[in-house]
């Protein structure tokens, strides 16, 4: 495949994803935070059959398949949960934000458990994160530390689980860039994550799903964003100019809440746009300071 086009389809890649908070957020209004979630996992495992296909689970190294399961299961879970619980559609893009501190988390695991090599530029390139996200949960007053905590103190859960979920993926990608030698489990691990939720939503006390136009319309949006999403990546990393697709995947902040504020009609204040610009700034220099070493 030509470079130029594969780098497109990689980059179609990063504006699917970035639907992702405002569409799970959608789904999760008409058919509950775990049903919702089941719905939308479901669909996008029965894509990932289509467009990636069932990988020969013989081949994969052993700790990559245990490992990667459990870390990918639950990060998607800890995501759409910590969206679906959100008290309200701000409070989702505020959510999906402090998710964001991924990509910062990523290399700081790729230098402790990786041996990736680095320089100081990435301590200022975390810190400018944390602090980012501190902006976006301080309100229309910036960083305020009782405004911080009062957010935080409304909904531990949500807060909580995308917290959590930063940190698994992290550990998921430094998982995979070790062990996984070139293998792909995508499909298997969506499925895994449907089926998950599908026994949580089965054997707990969960809210009837209603389903609705707008709600049908935004979990076949999602499925789709999902499962070619995936596809459109892989194509991209293969095929395409890695660098670039690095490069711009850190912007994937901003755009992201730039879709969920749209899709969800929630217009966001100046300094939550601040913050965001904060945690793709401290990224960029986390990503800097490896790729610099390098060279």
């Amino acid at each position: 495949m030509d470079r130029k086009r594969a780098t497109l389809i990689g980059l179609a890649a990063i504006v699917l994803w970035s639907t992702m908070v405002g569409l799970i957020r959608g789904v999760s209004e008409g058919l509950g935070p775990v049903g919702g979630a089941a719905m939308i996992y479901t669909l996008s495992g029965l894509l990932c059959l289509v467009t990636v296909g069932f990988p020969n689970l013989k081949r994969f190294p052993p700790r990559y398949l245990i490992a990667g399961s459990v870390l990918f299961v639950s990060y998607e879970i800890c995501l759409a949960l910590s969206l679906g619980y959100a008290s309200n559609r701000h409070q989702a893009i505020e959510v999906g934000m402090v998710n964001y501190l991924w990509p910062s988390l990523t290399i700081v695991f790729a230098i402790v458990f990786n041996g990736q090599k680095t320089n100081l530029w990435v301590i200022p390139g975390l810190l400018i994160s944390l602090l980012g996200v501190g902006w976006v949960l301080g309100g229309e007053q910036g960083l305020q530390l009782d405004e911080i905590i009062s957010n935080v103190v409304s909904n531990p859960l949500s807060y909580g689980l995308a917290f959590a979920g930063a940190f698994i993926w992290a550990a998921y990608c430094t998982v995979t860039s070790k062990y996984a030698k070139g293998h792909n489990g995508i499909t298997l691990f969506v499925l895994l994550t449907a089926l998950a939720l599908w026994l949580k939503y089965l054997f707990s006390d969960q809210p009837a799903m209603v389903f609705s136009l707008p709600v049908v319309i935004k979990l076949l949006m999602c499925g789709v964003a999902l499962g070619f999403g995936y596809a459109s990546w892989n194509i991209g990393i293969l095929h395409g100019n890695v660098s670039v697709l690095a490069t711009v995947s850190y912007f994937t902040p901003v755009l992201s809440a730039a879709l969920a504020a749209v899709l969800l009609n929630a217009p966001l204040s100046f300094s939550f746009w601040q913050g965001a610009l904060m945690v793709c700034a401290g990224s960029l220099l986390c990503w800097y300071a490896t790729r610099n070493k390098q060279q």
